[in-house]
């Protein structure tokens, strides 16, 4: 950002400087030779000089960063600066077209094409060619609306000073052939009318873009590019708003997103910061804002349950739900905190399973709800120390795990087992290596299997953690 400031300051000064001399050396020139053509290009850099001074403050103010009266910062005084230059350059056209006319229809001027005129305006376009370089590049660089203005007015000085020289060579050509020189004379007057408007054209193409930032228009093309390329991401079900404005240099982008409300908050916020990188692939130095609706879409019965759940920040767990003639029969674990009392653990069950069958009755359901099971039991908030179990017992425990696995069909061995006292019971996890071609059903049935064979022999089991892997 340092660097930024520092060399939109330096660009704006030295054009500044430039604006200076070219306005003093074409006033004197235009006034020694009476060339309206030149008193023209003076009046140009006038108001070159004008729009430099301007621009100079505008980007020293543009660039301080927002605070409790600008929360979207100050960069709106780069498009008021741009619009105050096409003030300025409509309201001295009008007096170099008033001007013209005079000369060409009522009055006769002698102009004197002499060298110095040729000179200045050899000059003139030299600054003016270096200025607008320096300024275009740094405009680009930092997309400062206020330094483009500026590069324009001097690239705009460039061709109208050529107009300028072509009309005194015409002056000056008439004076060598001794013809009439008053139809020549008014070739200067013609070069000022072109050079008018050249700056008319210029000055309502700066107004038109200064007014569009000012009335938040959207830049063109953008918003149609950020729906196409977020609409793109999985998960993002539709955007239903977008809005992007610019703000100096800066671009600001608000986007509301429908995500399926089956997503966790986490999953939300990734899709937000997808559709985040999404944007800042279009627009760099965007400001984003993404806010994400969440939607009852294409839902099955349990992501329907987990939806609920989620809305009324219940945790709940082990859910299943089946179908019989009398309806569809739906089973779940509802975690409550340990220190609740039963009559409002209950409560919260009967609660939740009202608030679930008003849901599941909203949605266009062929199978009425039969019934609602809901276990309660107490939600552990912290971690049980456990301790190594005497070598002995777990070798017993090791050999029967092992001739189980080896009798479960499909099943080669198990390994990594884990045995701990925790709480009074028997911890264990292990892992089961199965076939590679066995169906995730099987698998799972197979594990459910091995759980309930060692419970029937070791009842002192407490939580059994079964991790399934294909086997190489």
């Amino acid at each position: 950002m340092g660097n930024q400031v520092r060399e939109k300051k330096v660009v704006a000064a030295t054009s500044v400087g430039a604006a200076v001399f070219l306005t003093g050396i074409k006033l004197v020139i235009g006034l020694m030779t009476g060339s309206l053509g030149i008193l023209a290009e003076a009046a140009h850099s006038a108001l070159d000089l004008a729009a430099a001074i301007v621009t100079f403050f505008a980007v020293r103010i543009s660039d301080r960063p927002a605070d409790a009266s600008h929360l979207y910062g100050h960069g709106k005084v780069e498009n008021l600066s741009a619009l105050f230059e096409t003030i300025l350059l409509l309201v001295t056209c009008i007096w170099i077209v008033y001007e013209a006319i005079h000369r060409l229809f009522f009055v006769s001027v002698n102009v004197d094409p002499s060298f110095w005129a040729f000179l200045v305006m050899g000059v003139s376009i030299g600054i003016d060619l270096s200025r607008s370089r320096a300024l275009s590049r740094v405009a680009r660089k930092y997309q400062s609306q206020a330094l483009e203005a500026d590069a324009l007015h001097f690239s705009t000085d460039i061709w109208s000073s050529a107009v300028v020289i072509a009309g005194l060579a015409l002056v000056r050509f008439g004076k060598y052939t001794g013809g009439d020189r008053r139809h020549f004379e008014r070739a200067d007057a013609i070069a000022a009318l072109i050079v008018a408007a050249i700056v008319i054209y210029v000055s309502l193409r700066l107004g038109r873009r200064a007014v569009d930032a000012l009335l938040d228009r959207a830049p063109r093309g953008y918003a149609e590019r950020i729906f196409r390329v977020v609409s793109e991401i999985n998960g993002i079900r539709r955007i239903s708003r977008i809005r992007v404005r610019d703000v100096g240099n800066r671009t600001f982008v608000d986007l509301t997103i429908e995500v399926p409300r089956r997503f966790s908050f986490e999953g939300s916020h990734q899709l937000e910061q997808q559709a985040e990188e999404a944007v800042r692939r279009i627009c760099p130095n965007a400001d984003v804002v993404i806010h994400a609706d969440p939607i009852a879409d294409s839902e099955g019965i349990l992501e329907t349950i987990h939806a609920v759940a989620a809305r009324e920040r219940i945790s709940i767990h082990n859910v299943t739900a089946h179908w019989t003639d009398k309806g569809m029969w739906i089973d779940l674990d509802l975690e409550v905190d340990p220190g609740c009392s039963f009559e409002r653990a209950h409560d919260l069950a009967t609660e939740f399973e009202t608030r679930l069958r008003s849901e599941l009755s909203s949605e266009a359901m062929t199978t009425p709800v039969a019934d609602i099971n809901v276990h309660i039991e107490p939600l552990s908030y912290e971690s049980a120390r456990g301790t190594p179990l005497d070598p002995a017992k777990a070798d017993q425990y090791i050999q029967r795990i092992k001739a189980v696995a080896r009798e479960l069909r499909g099943c080669d061995e198990s390994h990594q087992i884990e045995l701990h006292e925790v709480n009074g019971g028997v911890y264990l996890s292990l892992h089961l290596l199965v076939h590679a071609d066995v169906s995730i059903a099987e698998v799972h049935h197979m594990a459910e299997e091995m759980e309930n064979r060692l419970r029937l022999e070791f009842p002192e089991l407490g939580r059994v953690v079964i991790h399934t892997e294909p086997s190489l």
